[in-house]
């Protein structure tokens, strides 16, 4: 349950990691803070954190930052930060109990594709897709269980601006 919350955790801090089409940050419908629907996660309810919000902003530069604050369930504030250009490379991340390391594409307008590592060990896949009305955000995690068995979930975010 831990593992999973903190998964949500780094996969939005993992898209601090870094886009790379030539769209311009400000035209990207990715921009703007995202707020998880609690109630909607997959996770018994004594788990879920309190509130999860990612924030993807221009750095300037040619550069993305990723915000991803979270209120964990015993009330327990977490941030995770990244800042990269938009060229798939790994960048760091941090603040994040689950990845160190985050590389990032967006392969069109309204999605994102993130790898996350940790410690040099590969963690998850996550995709972010936009909706085409531009309120919600689809967070689609590839992840391995006990064994290296695949796994997915979704995680849905409403727009918070």
């Amino acid at each position: 349950m831990k593992r999973r919350l903190y998964s949500i955790l780094f996969a939005a801090s993992a898209m601090c990691g870094t886009p790379a089409l030539a769209e311009a940050p400000s035209t990207s419908p990715l921009l703007g803070s995202w707020a998880v629907d609690i109630a909607k996660l997959t996770m018994p309810a004594e788990a879920r954190p309190k509130s999860v919000t990612i924030t993807h902003s221009d750095a300037g530069g040619g550069k993305w930052r990723t915000k991803v604050d979270v209120v964990l369930p015993d009330g327990k504030a977490v941030l995770a930060i990244s800042t990269f250009a938009p060229d798939g490379t790994a960048t760091p991340v941090e603040g994040n109990l689950e990845a160190d390391m985050a590389a990032t594409r967006l392969p069109e307008p309204g999605v994102m594709v993130t790898a996350l590592a940790l410690r040099g060990n590969p963690g998850s896949m996550r995709t972010y897709t936009v909706s085409p009305d531009g309120r919600t955000m689809t967070e689609t995690v590839v992840y391995f269980k006990e064994g290296g068995v695949p796994a997915m979930r979704t995680n849905s975010f409403n727009r918070v601006r």
